[in-house]
């Protein structure tokens, strides 16, 4: 059956554009690309602890429906327990992937006649589920509480529950959003504000508990997603607010449970988040990668950022392609970030940093790109 033209028209445009996406194999290059940030997915301790759980207890090998239907296991209530407790919150929600819990939650929460605010450089997953859910949506100039303020007033209507959706570290910018300031302004005016906090979990805040914990703004937040793909190292995401969501949420109420494999990765990533080192090495890593950067006068090229996430603004689908094919010629998997991932003329070279890149290897891809750039 030929492929609908419609769609062979679009494909051909992004093929036009550079925008044309593959799938690729980059074991064995050195790893400036991926969200492990910890290097918990290499974590021989966890991986054990897992087996041993695994040998001495009797699991269902897989899910065998939804967790409202004959899913739901004990471990994960334990694992739900324990990452309320760590994320000082009411209750704990497993989803299987971050998607999943932002699809989930935007959803279902917001309902007709209610008005969603949310920063224009959300993620995917987020805009998605605020377009499958009844209400009426607005999108705010990125991190900019001036905008956020003028949509507020210009949509705000009396019986309308409003809420704001926003991410804590973005990722693709890497940069934070002004989450203090947003949370007092909903706090003032009675907004229900989410947040997404995939890549500042296990980064920022006491033992990685995110941005919202260095910030003491737990009390302000109404939802919160954090997902276990990044820092992690594993798979599955956790909604930290109300348990009530289970009566709402589609992309939980029919879906198969989370395998206990799964369960029992996050159960020991979480344990070793407590006690590791690796957060540390990490923040010096982050320091030592932007403490480069001026060696070789290329900071000014770079958005702004603290967290594991360094962007270039290279603003041209082909050079971006270009350059990044060039450092991995040299073994290091960076990746060319193009429309419509990010918005058309900010295609960028993304480099996710971990805490187990030495200083010879960010040296290295450092010295690579300022040749090629």
């Amino acid at each position: 059956m030929e492929f609908p033209n419609a769609l062979t028209s679009k494909i051909a445009l992004r093929k036009k554009t550079n925008s044309y996406r593959k799938l690729r194999n980059n074991l064995g290059l050195i790893d400036f690309s991926s969200n492990d940030y910890l290097g918990f997915s290499r974590s021989e301790t966890i991986a054990k602890l897992v087996e041993i759980t695994l040998k001495k207890n009797v699991f269902l090998n897989v899910s065998l429906g939804s967790r409202l239907l004959t899913g739901n296991q004990t471990v994960h209530i334990e694992v739900e327990n324990e990452l309320a407790k760590f994320f000082k919150t009411p209750s704990a929600l497993l989803f299987n992937s971050g998607y999943d819990a932002n699809v989930g939650v935007l959803s279902c929460v917001p309902q007709r006649g209610d008005i969603v605010l949310y920063d224009e450089l959300c993620h995917a997953s987020i805009r998605d589920g605020i377009r499958l859910s009844n209400a009426t949506s607005y999108s705010f100039k990125h991190n900019t509480v001036s905008d956020l303020k003028k949509k507020f007033l210009n949509t705000k209507k009396a019986s309308a529950t409003l809420y704001i959706v926003i991410e804590s570290i973005y990722s693709m910018d890497g940069d934070r959003a002004p989450l203090k300031e947003i949370a007092e302004f909903c706090q003032k005016h009675s907004c229900y504000l989410i947040v997404d906090e995939a890549h500042a979990t296990g980064i920022f805040g006491v033992q990685g508990r995110g941005l919202i914990d260095e910030l003491c703004v737990e009390d302000l937040i109404f939802a919160r997603v954090v997902t276990f793909g990044k820092a992690f190292g594993c798979h599955g995401a956790v909604v930290l607010g109300s348990n009530e969501l289970i009566n709402f949420s589609r992309s939980f109420i029919y879906t198969s449970a989370m395998p206990i494999h799964s369960a029992l990765t996050i159960k020991y990533a979480l344990k070793e988040l407590e006690t590791t080192n690796q957060l540390t090495l990490l923040k010096k890593n982050i320091e030592r990668f932007k403490k480069t950067l001026k060696t070789y006068n290329l900071k000014y090229k770079f958005i702004e950022s603290d967290s594991a996430i360094q962007s270039c603004i290279i603003g041209d689908p082909i050079k971006t392609k270009a350059i990044a094919t060039n450092i991995q010629k040299e073994n290091f998997d960076v990746k060319a970030i193009l429309f419509p991932t990010v918005p058309l003329g900010t295609e960028r070279i993304r480099f996710c940093i971990h805490s187990y890149n030495s200083t010879s290897q960010i040296e290295a891809i450092l010295d690579v790109f300022s040749q090629c750039i």
